[in-house]
């Protein structure tokens, strides 16, 4: 059974679901419906129930829209999206909030708060030393050095960075300029220029990072390069001139150490083999003089056994240790003649050298006998004739 229709109980004693009565009461009408939303908005916003419905459906519109506006306006103000590499420190009519962390984040539209993107992970850089008056710099040996750093940073902390400083980057420029004349004017010239370009660096970033954060920058030194230590235009010269020499002083040096160092060897390796010899000869004549007082020793004893045979002996050993270094002999004959026998036992040691290297003797047809006529000594076997009894 329909709505509308008339009679039955299962109607809502006759009621259609709009709660109207009557026999031929269709469903309402769409317009209606709008028009009658319309003035209920309108009359939020101050429409008078005795407008005509074309004002009453004007006004509706018009609050609709702007309902729809503050809608999208609280939609697209109040969210936030924060990039990987940023930060973002909120404002809360000026004041600082929070700091939001990457990713979307919902906040109250302005002009409640206002939320402030900051760049934590890009590195950013300032020079000094671009001109005459920040790279001259004072060392401690009261000479003037043009120096030139790089100095690449961070964002460390982005409240800090944001609240606590107006310009960040012309802080950190004097911070750095005064850091780098500090170092620079407690060493010498030489260190800045040549040696000491490392520690130069080192120390002066430590002393700039303790700076920004005594004043709370949010500043993080990230390099700190020296990208020139040079002495200034106006002496260029002159310094080249000293550097030279110093080169020149250094190679005499080295040249003077290593003949130095040559001469003390060869003096103490002649003073080392000159006490090896001394002590080699005091062992030998030590040795010898023991061997000689045991052989005497011995000797003595043998002596005492036999005292005939071991003269003989002692004459004997003597006669050969004489005549083992003379090289000529002379020797009388038999028979009572006045005549002297020569013997060149030169030649002969000679020749039987030569034999034995040869493997024969002395009695080999190489060998002549003394006195002959082709004996390389000719005559030198003939009878001499002195007299005996000269001698």
């Amino acid at each position: 059974m329909a709505w509308n229709e008339p009679g039955g109980s299962g109607n809502g004693n006759g009621r259609d679901p709009w709660g109207n009565r009557g026999k031929d009461q269709g469903p309402p009408d769409l317009d209606e419906v709008i028009r009658n939303l319309r003035n209920s908005i309108g009359g939020l916003f101050g429409g008078g129930g005795g407008s005509s419905d074309e004002e009453s459906s004007g006004r509706g519109g018009m609050g609709l829209l702007i309902v729809l506006a503050l809608v999208a306006w609280f939609a697209i103000d109040a969210s936030y999206i924060i990039d990987q590499k940023q930060r973002g420190v909120v404002l809360r009519f000026g004041q600082y909030v929070e700091t939001l962390q990457p990713g979307f984040n919902m906040r109250l539209p302005r002009p409640f708060e206002k939320v402030l993107r900051v760049d934590v992970d890009s590195i950013r850089s300032i020079s000094i030393g671009t001109n005459h008056d920040e790279s001259y710099m004072l060392t401690h040996d009261e000479n003037i050095v043009d120096v030139r750093f790089e100095v690449q940073y961070r964002i460390k902390d982005p409240k800090d960075f944001v609240f606590n400083d107006s310009a960040p980057s012309d802080s950190l420029r004097v911070a750095t300029e005064s850091a780098v004349r500090e170092i620079v004017g407690q060493n010498d010239m030489d260190f800045v220029i040549k040696d000491g370009r490392t520690e130069v660096s080192d120390r002066a970033r430590d002393l700039v990072q303790k700076i920004v954060d005594n004043y709370q920058t949010g500043i993080e030194i990230t390099s700190f390069n020296m990208q020139q230590a040079k002495e200034p235009e106006q002496v260029r010269a002159a310094f080249a001139d000293a550097v030279k020499a110093q080169a020149d002083a250094e190679r005499y040096k080295n040249e003077a150490q290593a003949y130095q160092n040559e001469v003390v060897g060869k003096a103490q390796g002649a003073a080392q083999r000159t006490l090896l010899e001394a002590q080699g000869y005091r062992s030998r004549v030590v040795e010898s003089a023991k061997g000689d007082a045991s052989r005497f020793t011995q000797l003595l004893g043998e002596y005492e056994k036999a005292p005939e045979v071991t003269r003989e002996r002692l004459y004997i050993e003597a006669i050969e240790s004489v005549l083992s270094n003379s090289t000529k002999i002379m020797t009388d004959t038999k028979g009572g003649g006045n005549n002297l026998l020569y013997l060149p036992l030169d030649q002969i040691m000679k020749n039987t050298q030569r034999n034995k290297s040869t493997g024969g003797d002395i009695w080999s047809p190489d060998y002549v006998q003394p006195g002959s006529e082709s004996s390389p000594i000719g005559n030198a076997g003939t009878t001499d004739t002195r007299n005996r009894g000269r001698r």
